[in-house]
């Protein structure tokens, strides 16, 4: 067994635990920004979708850095990883994330760009509504395949 894979593990393990408390908390605010004619419920939304992705992108900076060795350093790094998670690396790792899989969290990146970029004031429901009608289906398939992505790492 390799201890760096397996502590890689388990740091993935504990971010999607962390992911998991935030999409709930994204949840709640957006029931709440939905039935009350309170902005501050989209900040909380958007807040907590920016966390979402970062915890993300911590998870595949672990893996860039640990297993692959290397980690896009370019301008658009940011999405240089999030491609780099969905490649195959042979004789490496297998893809971390599916290139479904992939696309669809290109949206969360380009909304966590976003919240860094504008005045929180300026959030629109609009922009938020896909991406909060699609986070049940986005963590159940990034669960699944962070799993599979885990018993690699445990067998290797």
């Amino acid at each position: 067994m390799n201890k760096k894979y397996l502590t890689l593990g388990s740091h993935i393990k504990e971010e999607l635990s962390e992911i998991q408390i935030i999409i709930q908390r994204a949840k709640k605010a957006w029931s709440l920004a939905l039935t009350k004619d309170d902005s501050l419920y989209l900040d909380s939304v958007a807040l907590n979708l920016h966390d979402f992705y970062s915890g993300l992108e911590r998870i595949f900076e672990r893996v860039a850095e640990n297993i692959d060795e290397t980690k896009p350093e370019s301008l658009n790094w940011h999405q240089q990883i999030l491609k780099q998670m969905a490649m195959e690396i042979p004789k490496v790792r297998p893809a971390v994330i599916s290139q479904d899989l992939k696309e669809e969290l290109d949206k969360y990146r380009a909304f966590r760009h976003i919240v860094r970029n504008i005045y929180a004031h300026n959030f629109r429901i609009d922009k938020m509504k896909d991406l909060m009608g699609n986070i049940d289906k986005i963590l159940s398939e990034l669960e699944k395949e962070l799993r599979i992505f885990y018993e690699f790492l445990e067998n290797s």
